[in-house]
């Protein structure tokens, strides 16, 4: 009877379930079903992220307009969903005086807290001093809203192709009489 159904359709027979009594079939296009498959499969492959650690360096030293563009320099590897690693580069007698470069990261973490979160406090590591901050959205995250609007903004594009092409072509398609 299915076998029958599936012809008349000009469709394939697929077992979904083959252990059940009776078996389950279902009746589709099989090589479409398998094109759509490996289009999910590619759509996964290309929202899966790998988090990239981004580095801002600082000196102990530093002027404020020159904090405030690596701020937004951090601020922007964050919105785009990539872990910052703060460093401070201390220089000759600086090394002296660690609690100036805790004070500086921790005003750093405040400055970016609306963007992420501090993953690893300030730890000094030989001459530098490192804390790594960490993004509020993963990076698979910010690729899918990325990607959603890239989808709607095509669409809408389309739409308006599509509204001033069958503006256009309604009178010259319209019959003769």
């Amino acid at each position: 009877m299915a076998m029958r159904l599936a012809q008349e359709a000009d469709l394939d027979l697929v077992e979904v379930a083959p252990n059940s009594k009776p078996p389950v079939v279902k009746i589709m296009d099989y090589g479409k079903f398998k094109y759509e498959a490996a289009q999910k499969a590619k759509e996964a492959r290309r929202n899966q992220a790998n988090t990239v650690l981004k580095e801002v360096r600082f000196r102990l030293k530093i002027e404020a307009h020159d904090y405030i563009t690596k701020l937004k320099r951090a601020e922007g590897f964050l919105q785009a969903g990539d872990k910052v690693k703060a460093m401070i580069l201390f220089r000759g007698r600086e090394q002296s005086r660690p609690e100036q470069g805790v004070r500086l990261l921790r005003k750093f973490a405040e400055d970016v807290a609306e963007f992420g979160t501090v993953e690893s406090n300030p730890t000094i590591d030989g001459r530098n001093m490192v804390m790594v901050v960490a993004p509020h959205k993963n990076k698979s995250e910010v690729k899918t809203e990325q990607n959603a609007v890239r989808a709607a903004s095509k669409q809408a594009a389309r739409d308006a192709r599509g509204g001033q092409a069958d503006d256009e072509q309604t009178p010259a398609s319209a019959p003769a009489e």
